[in-house]
């Protein structure tokens, strides 16, 4: 089964980290990337950059509003998400687990619904 572990960040906390600890997080996720692409499990991931760099599209009355920002004001925000296929749910905990995000912020684990046919 397919599954996005959608990473979600404070950054507040991940300011509180020293140097030393910002770069074994990165680190981390190398050597994660590389675990997921032994085993074959890894179908993609994608880093994004701050929310505030984004752009919000509503489209009301067949009118398109485009504003500038993030959909939300939070303390959290996706900051991205590794695209896994696994065995069972309980491997994709497993999984979530083990990407270095997780000791300090929220990894939320969701099934992949339908695909449209795209290569991740």
């Amino acid at each position: 089964m397919k599954y996005l572990l959608l990473i979600h960040m404070n950054p507040t906390v991940f300011e509180t980290l020293s140097e030393e600890e910002k770069n074994a997080v990165f680190a981390g996720h190398e050597a994660f990337t590389a675990e997921l692409k032994e085993t074959g499990e890894m179908l993609g991931f994608v880093a994004l950059a701050d929310p505030a760099s984004s752009t919000t599209v509503r489209v009301r009355d067949g009118a398109v509003d485009a504003t500038d920002g993030p959909y939300v004001e939070a303390k959290e925000f996706l900051a991205g998400y590794y695209a896994v296929d696994c065995e069972t749910p309980e491997r994709a905990v497993e999984l979530a687990a083990k990407i270095p995000d997780a000791s300090f912020n929220a990894i939320e684990v969701r099934p992949v619904m339908a695909e449209a046919g795209l290569e991740m």
